[in-house]
């Protein structure tokens, strides 16, 4: 079982990079991939969507990658030649005419251009994502093993969790099926007790029993107490599976909560309707640990 919630960091480093991604995720009903890069690796986000997903599926999670250039191997400079020239040839060509002095030295033309960005410049030079590709991946990779880690951490907190108050639905269901069937031995006495009363040795015993059954019948939550055992049963089985099984658990206590809902407005009796309370709080408290499971 895991969480949604959780943080990996990793880190992969060449010659020429160093690559560096963070991942974080908290609670969603889906899968909301957030992917945050340089724009120099833009082509690569649909490899480090797909990686991600191989092993998360669901919760917010966003995806932070860093890119850190290691040296100048990267970089490229570029002489804008023609500017040069016409620069050159203009100084020349400007000094004889106008002061009849021998030729300018290029030399120290050259040594002045090179400091002026219109005529020299630095540029990055094309990354090769071929090979930044893989170390993106890798470091993706190990982040993402790294979140898996912190959710699965966490995850086995909230299994010890849901285990403690499974149980105590558990048991708070056996205590209403004990009670429920004192319960119905009573009314059956006293509701014949009654009728004796009021009606002395005229009772019909055909139709006390046929009285006696309908309200009985309306009152009946033996159903309801079967079905929640089986949900709970259910419920024991899906904490031991290895997959994701948020949704699977939050569907099933929606229905645990159905039939205890059933089983109050059915009853009349305040000991039922306590019981209810209580295991409406239980299964209350496993509803916000279910939203945390992926």
């Amino acid at each position: 079982m895991k969480s949604m919630t959780g943080f990996g960091k990793a880190s992969v480093e060449s010659s020429a990079y160093q690559v560096e991604v963070e991942i974080k995720s908290v609670n969603h009903r889906f899968l909301d991939l957030q992917i945050r890069n340089p724009k120099q690796i833009n082509e690569l986000e649909n490899s480090i969507r797909q990686t991600v997903k191989k092993s998360v599926q669901r919760g917010r999670v966003e995806v932070f990658v860093t890119i850190n250039e290691l040296g100048d191997t990267n970089k490229e400079v570029m002489i804008h030649w023609p500017l040069v020239d016409k620069l050159v040839n203009e100084l020349q060509r400007e000094a004889a005419a106008r002061y009849g002095e021998p030729q300018v030295s290029v030399a120290r033309i050259l040594e002045q251009v090179i400091t002026l960005p219109d005529y020299v410049e630095v540029k990055q030079a094309k990354a090769d994502n071929t090979q930044l590709e893989s170390f993106v991946v890798a470091a993706v990779s190990q982040a993402t093993e790294a979140l898996n880690t912190s959710r699965q951490q966490e995850g086995a907190a909230i299994l010890a969790i849901l285990t403690e108050n499974a149980q105590a639905l558990s048991g708070q269901l056996e205590l209403l099926k004990q009670f429920n069937k004192t319960f119905e031995e009573t009314f059956k006495t006293r509701f014949e007790q009654k009728l004796q009363e009021y009606l002395g040795n005229q009772v019909d015993q055909e139709r006390l029993l046929t009285e006696m059954a309908l309200l009985i019948e309306r009152g009946d939550i033996h159903e309801e107490l079967d079905r929640l055992a089986i949900h709970l049963q259910k419920f024991a089985a899906i904490l031991q599976k290895e997959e994701a099984v948020g949704r699977e658990l939050d569907f099933l206590i929606q229905e645990m909560n159905r039939e205890i809902n059933t089983i109050g407005s059915k009853s009349s009796a305040i000991e039922i309707k306590e019981f209810v309370v209580q295991m409406k709080t239980i299964v209350e408290k496993i509803r916000e640990q279910v939203q945390n499971i992926e």
